[in-house]
């Protein structure tokens, strides 16, 4: 791009779907407030008319951009040096984590006990450690859902703003499978089936406010939530491997409705149980996100599957549950 006269950049295959604000800052060392202005007095223009900074681009779209200092390039290249300044220990551990990867996502086989953003009280986490997987153009992923900190598995990183546009569409929708393992304490009751219920956030003192409680239909900030389970193996009565298929994405949508079913998962400080927990087991939470199915708009459907994380390893081991037992793919369970 030039620094001394306006030009006019054409938005590739990857860009489609990006916000212009974003796109404008993906390129010079700009704040919110100065992009607004320049769309505002009509110097950035697309395909020749003018734009709001929330204007989604689309490929093809051609990007008129007014002349900018060299003062802009030199900050916008300190803040990318900065943003990708990952230590040698983290980026060695993000790498390790990919299961998958393709010119359209990455997938994560994401450890329990770290969180995928940051927070209160959360330290190091996933988010803080993707710049070490940006692309040859400094592009780096993009987040487009959450796992719970203590659950473990599957994480989709989007490489690009068009793959982020399609993965997140497609988890707000029904169209992509998701599948977990967990461990209860207890067998549930029946074997199978879908559990359905309103939750809201608890309103109460510290932790509480982080625990959904049960809601009612027309309560405020209640959300309805729906999981398929089926029991795949139990351990006489004492605890069972159950895979579950949540239809929502609610917060804690599964801890909370396995504990409604009266089989917490076992190692939930959150969701507890009263039942008594089997011996020799692991520790931590027993939730995994085993894998997840996309959608393709041409050929195969893509599965992304996670081994599971050594705390559960350990107590399928003590327990005798043998992972054949979920059959040859990873929605059979619920066939």
């Amino acid at each position: 791009m030039s620094t001394s006269g306006a030009v006019t950049e054409t938005v590739s295959d990857k860009e489609a779907g990006s916000r212009l604000d974003r796109w404008i800052k993906r390129r010079v060392q700009l704040t919110q407030g100065q992009v607004e202005k320049l769309l505002r007095t009509g110097q950035v223009r697309v395909d020749g008319a003018r734009a709001k900074a929330n204007t989604r681009l689309e490929a093809g779209q051609a990007v008129r951009l007014p002349p900018f200092g060299e003062e802009a390039y030199r900050g916008k290249a300190e803040k990318i040096e900065k943003v990708a300044n990952v230590s040698a220990r983290d980026a060695a551990f993000i790498r390790d984590l990919v299961i998958y990867q393709d010119d359209d996502l990455i997938a994560l086989n994401k450890p329990a006990g770290i969180a995928v953003q940051g927070g209160t009280k959360q330290g190091r986490h996933i988010d803080g450690m993707l710049a070490a997987l940006a692309d040859e153009d400094g592009n780096r992923p993009k987040l487009v859902h959450r796992l719970d900190r203590d659950t473990s598995g599957v994480l989709v990183l989007a490489r690009h703003p068009a793959a982020a546009a399609r993965l997140g569409d497609l988890f707000k929708s029904r169209e992509m499978d998701k599948v977990y393992w967990a461990v209860t304490v207890g067998a549930p009751v029946p074997r199978d089936g879908q559990l359905r219920s309103w939750m809201v956030k608890g309103s109460g003192p510290g932790e509480d406010r982080e625990k959904m409680q049960p809601g009612r239909q027309g309560q405020e900030g209640a959300r309805h939530a729906i999981t398929d389970y089926t029991t795949i193996s139990t351990a006489a009565q004492r605890a069972a491997w159950v895979a579950l298929k949540p239809l929502t994405g609610r917060t804690h949508q599964l801890r909370f409705h396995l504990q409604e079913l009266g089989t917490a998962i076992l190692g939930d400080p959150k969701y507890m149980t009263a039942r008594e927990v089997p011996g020799g087991v692991g520790q931590g939470l027993h939730l995994h996100a085993r894998g997840i199915v996309i959608p393709r708009k041409s050929g195969r459907d893509l599965v992304i599957t996670a081994p599971l994380p050594p705390h559960m390893v350990e107590t399928f081991n003590a327990l005798g549950f043998l992972e054949e037992e979920a059959g040859q793919t990873l929605m059979e369970p619920f066939a």
